[in-house]
């Protein structure tokens, strides 16, 4: 056993450091008639990236969807002919485009439909908001919303159900926290789904009771599932709507690929914008671990795997919730809950049987795993997968968010080539209370970006929109600084990474998570010419002011489906071709 994992150690070294080592720049030979050439900027290929010389050339040239040529203006303008369309970026910074590696498109759609409680500052707050939509809803309906935050509160206290019943009336309401890990229902929500002071927690599942044993309104994790089951589900109206702006919001923010977790039904809404070449963005879109495999297998087969635009990816799993929540599970309790370590959904052993059967039959698996027990689980069970599944490297397992991790765990995440899918804009939010959840020794293990990247492990960046906003520039700051947005507080600055090693991993690294590093991540010819203009440097400017990055241009597959502040949703006949 030690010698095969010496043996996969050292392909991993080869693997998973390559991108350390400077490339030489290619020169094919130009030839044929660009569709497009972009001149005059100062355009960052990817070469390179994450060296202290990364490679940078003025000009591209683009044909079907693909990047054909690199170079100077000369040299890009010789594949000019009388229908190249040219277009001059006065010097601007160009990149490759942002591949976010993990977000919810349907619930930040559904949050911009529904009660939007982002950035509320206090329960009163929150609560004439809900009673704003409550006047102007049909009687009875249901109410639903997300996004309050009760740590940025002053009392930091959560709401409970007669909070609600004061504002919300004849209405059934739920509304989730800003992480999705809990929710807080009126009473007439919590009768219709039948939880009562003598109901029993459902597995993986919590609903918190006052000192008469009647529940207070906050259901963690399943809990939340018994109330949204009797939610009316979206019409398909609404679902293409809140698709469409969750979208629209992404490409605005110069992001051109996207791994998704939503829904299948938003899967086939999805299929549906493709088929009327009305998607602008790349989707990955991630599939339920719990579901069956028969089903899983189905839905695999539905979609042609090839396709560039649009297909399905990794199964994702839940380990645990949130540390915001306290349902992240911890191997010790809480420092500030010592009765609390977490609400796992797994055991062991159920865990590692599920994650063989789909490793073996073809599937990338990842988990959500943010608490240090949650994390070892799952490094657990792909050590499981690992021993039944031949060249299980070639798996990609993955692990999102990351966000405390026992120190002897490091290792194995090399050992098995696991990459780590993290969120560094979580650490903005995180950082007023992180220490106070889980102490100082294991505070210095939290968001550990630098000793991922020591160690060779590949980093895929994402937002995990809509629980942070979709701009990556607030989590390119917040992994190269380590500092509030404000630049008044610090967290454990030790685990600050470089510019360059950030942007890779929000374009590289996220393309060889999803197994695309071969057509994503760079501008150079063969790859897609998926790529966003800015209004500043971002490997020159102020780390302060890298906050303030304004996007000019987002394109994909050679088509401008952004440009300062107008959305291009038509897009021309041939936007899909690869």
């Amino acid at each position: 056993m030690l010698a095969k994992l010496l043996r996969k150690v050292l392909l991993s070294s080869l693997v998973l450091t390559v991108w350390k080592i400077p490339l030489l720049a290619q020169r094919p030979k130009l030839s044929g008639v660009a569709d497009a050439v972009y001149v005059h900027g100062n355009i960052l290929t990817g070469d390179a990236l994450a060296t202290v010389r990364p490679r940078r050339v003025s000009a591209v040239a683009i044909r079907n969807g693909m990047i054909v040529a690199t170079g100077d203006d000369t040299e890009i303008l010789k594949l000019r002919g009388p229908r190249t369309e040219v277009v001059d970026l006065h010097g601007a910074f160009a990149m490759p485009g942002f591949n976010d590696a993990h977000v919810h498109l349907a619930s930040a759609g559904r949050t911009k439909l529904t009660i939007d409680l982002i950035g509320v500052q206090s329960l009163s707050e929150m609560e004439q908001r809900i009673a704003a939509a409550a006047k102007a809803a049909p009687a009875g309906t249901w109410l639903r919303g997300r996004g309050w935050d009760q740590m940025t509160w002053a009392a930091n206290q959560l709401p409970t159900r007669q909070d609600l019943d004061a504002v919300t009336g004849d209405h059934p309401s739920i509304f989730t926290r800003v992480d999705g890990h809990i929710a807080v229902a009126n009473s007439k929500a919590l009768q219709l789904s039948g939880m009562a002071g003598n109901s029993s927690d459902p597995p993986g599942g919590k609903i918190d009771r006052d000192a008469q044993g009647e529940p207070t309104g906050i259901v963690r994790e399943t809990a939340m599932d018994l109330v949204y089951a009797k939610v009316p589900p979206p019409t398909g109206e609404e679902r293409r709507k809140a698709l469409e702006l969750a979208i629209q919001d992404a490409i605005a923010h110069g992001v051109t690929s996207v791994q998704d977790y939503s829904t299948w039904e938003d899967f086939l809404v999805y299929e549906e914008m493709e088929r009327e070449d009305k998607l602008p963005i790349r989707i990955s879109e991630w599939l339920t671990f719990l579901d069956p495999l028969p089903v899983l297998e189905s839905q695999r087969a539905h979609h042609p795997a090839n396709d560039p635009l649009l297909h399905t990816g990794m199964l994702k799993g839940f380990m645990d919730g949130s540390l915001g929540s306290r349902t992240a599970v911890l191997n010790a309790p809480y420092s500030d809950d010592p009765g609390n370590s977490g609400i796992p959904q797994f055991d062991q052993s159920e865990l590692n049987r599920m994650t063989v059967e789909r490793a073996q039959a073809g599937f990338q698996i990842g988990f959500h795993a943010i608490g240090d027990r949650a994390v070892s689980m799952a490094l657990n069970a792909f050590v499981a997968a690992e021993g039944a599944v031949p060249n299980s490297m070639t798996s990609r397992f993955r692990l999102e968010h990351i966000q405390v991790i026992d120190p002897h765990d490091f290792i194995r995440f090399r050992w098995l080539g696991v990459i780590a899918s993290m969120q560094p804009n979580h650490l903005l939010t995180d950082m007023y209370w992180a220490e106070d959840r889980v102490g100082p020794e294991r505070a210095k293990y939290s968001y550990p970006w630098r000793t991922f990247v020591d160690q060779g492990t590949v980093l895929a960046f994402g937002t995990d929109y809509p629980v942070e906003p979709v701009t990556p520039f607030r989590g390119i700051y917040a992994a190269i600084t380590r500092k509030s947005e404000d630049g008044t507080r610090i967290y454990y600055p030790e685990q600050a990474i470089t510019r360059g090693e950030a942007l890779y991993a929000y374009t590289q690294g996220s393309a060889f998570a999803e197994r695309m590093e071969t057509k994503k991540g760079k501008l150079v010819p063969g790859q897609f010419a998926d790529f966003v203009v800015l209004d500043r440097d971002l490997l020159k400017a102020k780390p302060a002011d890298i906050l303030k990055t304004r996007v000019l241009r987002t394109v994909v597959a050679g088509q401008t489906v952004y440009e300062a502040g107008i959305t291009k949703t038509q897009q021309p006949p041939n936007y899909r071709q690869p």
